[in-house]
């Protein structure tokens, strides 16, 4: 697979970065060159000599897409755009990957299967949930649906280290339940995917291990950093109560990755990844 016949949309952000260390030669392209919320813009674009096209941009402002702004920029981002890359895709014989979540559901199956229907809870999640709909009408697609994504940009564990660093001992979710999903790891399974050619479709894709809360996981961060701090655990209706305009979330985000473990893909612990992000970051 030659690295210039690879288009990455949304080349900026924490998947994307990811993807430009992996595919040094690939294309991008600015908004001056190609807006993909366009229609004229993205059908324009000169596409010859790409064979893949991996969409790594999306609207992901989970509470602000409960706004009336923001419902408008999530449904442009998630839904439309992804139509116009889907058609651009289909009349140039493209392959198009394209990132997902467990947004999808409403997190009451445990854990999530890839045909398992679709049930979004809010704004975000459905923009997300039409998105999946429109590319699995593209001839040559890997829909990824991942969770709790974690790379190069503002993220949990992130903040997690900073409060620590503070002496800060939070009140964390301990109800929403699944598995980090390092930027590393969703790379990986895309290249993996790619490289051997396997059947289109769709995919789960996290990091493995066994699933954990977001309080555990803060346990794990200030275990990994040397913190030696307390984590009190509040459920997401205690947190939330006094938010106004909060979206609702799903509550089991545990993906069952047996599909693509089947292509020959073994995942890696999340816990294993944590620690190592973590010492980088500490190093930095």
């Amino acid at each position: 697979m030659n690295d210039a016949e690879i288009f990455i949309v949304g080349a900026n952000g924490q998947l994307g970065t990811a993807l430009k260390a992996k595919y040094p030669g690939a294309q991008s392209a600015d908004i001056d060159e190609m807006d993909i919320t366009k229609a004229e813009s993205v059908a324009n674009y000169d596409w010859s000599g790409i064979k893949y096209i991996l969409n790594a941009a999306a609207y992901t402002n989970v509470d602000g897409a409960e706004t009336d702004e923001g419902r408008v920029a999530a449904w442009k981002v998630n839904a439309t755009a992804v139509s116009y890359l889907v058609q651009a895709a289909a009349a140039n014989d493209i392959t198009v990957v394209h990132i997902s979540t467990d947004y999808v559901f409403d997190g009451t199956q445990d854990p999530h299967t890839e045909d398992e229907p679709l049930s979004p809870l809010g704004v975000y999640a459905q923009t997300k949930a039409a998105g999946d709909l429109v590319v699995g009408l593209a001839p040559k697609h890997y829909l990824l649906r991942t969770s709790w994504v974690i790379g190069e940009g503002k993220n949990f564990v992130r903040t997690m280290l900073e409060l620590g660093k503070k002496g800060t001992s939070p009140t964390v979710v301990s109800d929403q339940v699944g598995r980090l999903t390092f930027t590393s790891e969703l790379v990986k399974a895309i290249d993996h995917l790619l490289t051997t050619q396997a059947e289109f479709g769709t995919y789960n894709v996290s990091n493995g291990g066994d699933p954990a809360s977001w309080a555990d996981i803060t346990r794990e961060i200030f275990k990994a950093a040397g913190f030696d701090l307390t984590v009190t655990d509040i459920t997401t209706a205690e947190y939330y109560k006094d938010k106004a305009g909060i979206a609702h979330r799903p509550l089991k985000s545990t993906l069952d990755l047996s599909k693509i473990q089947a292509t020959g893909f073994t995942p890696t612990d999340w816990r294993q990844d944590l620690t190592a992000y973590i010492k980088k970051e500490l190093s930095a």
